[in-house]
């Protein structure tokens, strides 16, 4: 796909390049990458891209018990979703899980265990990074001083793999606002691992707070006003540091 090119998408790489230059992917098309894959649910059944159709309310369960995600044709948020179950499928499949699992337990209404799910899910990145003076700042905010006075070593100590398909089609038009819910793991474990793990983990009294925020399109070289130290201090988009908005300090552990 020719208008993925920006290195948001360098986690899609392997299969953005199996897909045709030309037209829309097809669900067969899909379908066979997540076959050759071995694409699978938690409860080991093959994923497989399927057209909408009525799933009931638990639109998660359905995925868990039978495979089937509902893509529909010409969207790039479902393919995005599609590209993610490739790229991420261990994680992916722990969402799915949890989330079937946590339904039969809610009484109509979502808990914070779900918000949580659904927020990475939708808007989830992985911070690869062992330098914990650029995992501080970013716990606690300092955009300028991580993306603008440190932008040399956080091109070398901290790597940014989103996994969450809305972001994702949202960076297609790459804008400042554009804010991912991280969690944090060695700089060189493997992303899928780590965030299936790291889910696994905190799913136990999990919450969204146990994300931190980071302002993707600061990372150098990924927008072009990070050319700018003026850039940084909008704090529209770089906002200083507030308890609901980035985690506190030692709030996301490994």
């Amino acid at each position: 796909m020719e208008a993925c090119v920006h290195p948001v998408y360098d986690p899609l790489a392997r299969w953005l390049d199996r897909l045709p230059r030309d037209g829309w992917p097809t669900l067969e098309a899909l379908n066979a990458l997540a076959e050759a894959a071995g694409v699978r649910t938690a409860s080991d059944k093959p994923v497989r891209f399927v057209p909408p159709a009525a799933s009931g309310p638990y639109y998660e369960i359905h995925v868990h018990e039978s495979g089937q995600v509902s893509t529909r044709a010409q969207n790039w948020h479902d393919l995005f979703n599609a590209l993610a179950w490739l790229a991420f499928p261990r994680t992916k499949a722990m969402i799915n899980a949890l989330h079937a699992a946590e339904l039969p337990r809610e009484s109509g209404r979502r808990g914070r265990l779900r918000d949580l799910l659904t927020i990475f899910d939708e808007g989830g990145a992985i911070v690869l990074c062992d330098d914990a003076g650029l995992e501080a700042m970013v716990r606690a905010c300092r955009w300028k001083e991580l993306f603008w006075e440190h932008r040399e070593r956080v091109r070398r100590g901290l790597r940014i793999v989103v996994l969450g398909h809305a972001v994702l089609d949202q960076s297609r038009h790459p804008w400042p606002g554009i804010t991912c819910k991280v969690m944090f793991a060695p700089h060189d474990a493997d992303p899928d691992a780590s965030a299936a793990e790291w889910l696994r983990l905190h799913a136990p009294g999990g919450s969204p707070k146990a994300l931190a925020s980071l302002p993707i399109f600061g990372y150098p070289d990924w927008h072009p006003g990070t050319a700018c130290e003026a850039f940084y201090a909008d704090e529209r988009y770089f906002r200083p540091l507030r308890k609901d908005v980035c985690g506190a300090p030692g709030a996301a552990a490994r």
